[in-house]
């Protein structure tokens, strides 16, 4: 049996191994990849991003919780977690510190927590976030919730690949006209005032219901709404260290992937990230062919006249080109 059968059987320790094959892009992790695909697109994928400091390790392990004990007497979902941590630019290294957060968790067989470093990668994302996300959607996971690095208003990838986007905010973090500033904000699906016990709460939810009465985007790049009633972003309080507001939190998530599939939304959002991952993709393999077909004293000599301002980048790349 190899992983990508071991996988769809069940079996953990075989979805760790892969996952790290697929996080090193190795030929069997790629193999197994292609094998999975056909067992995809069944999860929802949660997205959580927020500056740091703003309490996501802690909100994600209560969720996780929630889901897996909800208190309506429903059946407990299959929870996995993707948890990215940011790479030192000096050294490479990475904490991985979200599993101690998440304490509460260990021994759940039906919560499996992945933590990756970003590698240098820009957005909140590490470069194999995507493929990490569907084989935990193949396992069998019904919902991912996917913990962004947190590194400010450019951390926008996780819109392409959840279908539901939470932003966590929290009070002190800085003048509240941060919260309504465009960019992050405009990528929520749920806006979340966490640590909600704290001073200052009730402006940070002010700021933010005032940002979305200025009428923000609803999905980001530009893309159209979908037919019908559009989304009305709910702002909910929430104190994670004390489990307060995580159950309406849950509510929300669930009727989100609810108007989500019924306004078609859902599937528009499938196609656009299959999209992206295609493009993005295509791009990388084709400069890594181009690559692959210069020769290193042509780079050289290209780069040593940009550097002498004997050549414009735009020039330099021309004359790479040819």
């Amino acid at each position: 049996m190899n992983l990508a059968e071991a996988v769809l059987a069940g079996e953990r320790l075989a979805l760790a191994r892969l996952l790290t094959q697929v996080e090193n892009d190795t030929p069997d992790g790629r193999m197994a990849l292609d094998t999975l695909f056909a067992h995809t697109g069944r999860a929802v994928l949660v997205g959580i991003t927020g500056a740091p400091g703003t309490g996501k390790s802690t909100l994600v392990n209560q969720l996780a919780r929630c889901i897996r004990h909800p208190a309506d007497g429903s059946l407990p979902r299959k929870v996995g977690i993707v948890a990215v941590d940011p790479s030192s630019p000096f050294t490479g290294g990475a904490l991985l510190g979200d599993r101690v957060r998440m304490r509460d968790l260990a021994g759940d067989p039906g919560v499996f927590i992945r933590s990756m470093a970003s590698r240098g990668a820009l957005g909140g994302l590490a470069r194999t976030t995507a493929e990490v996300v569907q084989v935990l959607d193949a396992a069998g996971f019904d919902l991912i919730l996917i913990e962004t690095v947190g590194v400010g208003q450019d951390e926008v990838d996780i819109a392409r690949l959840a279908h539901t986007t939470l932003v966590v905010e929290a009070p002190g973090l800085g003048d509240d006209i941060q919260a309504i500033k465009a960019g992050i904000l405009e990528i929520a699906d749920i806006l979340v005032v966490n640590k909600a016990d704290q001073a200052g709460a009730e402006n940070t939810e002010r700021a933010l219901r005032a940002m979305l009465e200025m009428g923000a985007s609803r999905w980001g790049y530009g893309a159209e709404q979908s037919e019908g009633e559009p989304w009305q972003t709910p702002v909910i309080r929430t104190i994670a260290t004390q489990g307060e507001g995580i159950a309406e939190l849950a509510t929300e998530i669930t009727r989100h992937a609810a108007y989500l599939r019924a306004s078609g939304e859902w599937q528009r959002r499938e196609d656009e990230r299959l999209r992206i991952e295609l493009d993005l993709l295509v791009q990388e393999r084709l400069v890594a062919h181009w690559r692959s077909q210069l020769k290193a004293e042509q780079y050289q000599e290209v780069l040593e006249a940009l550097k002498k301002r004997n050549l414009s980048p735009f020039k330099a790349v021309e004359r790479l080109m040819e």
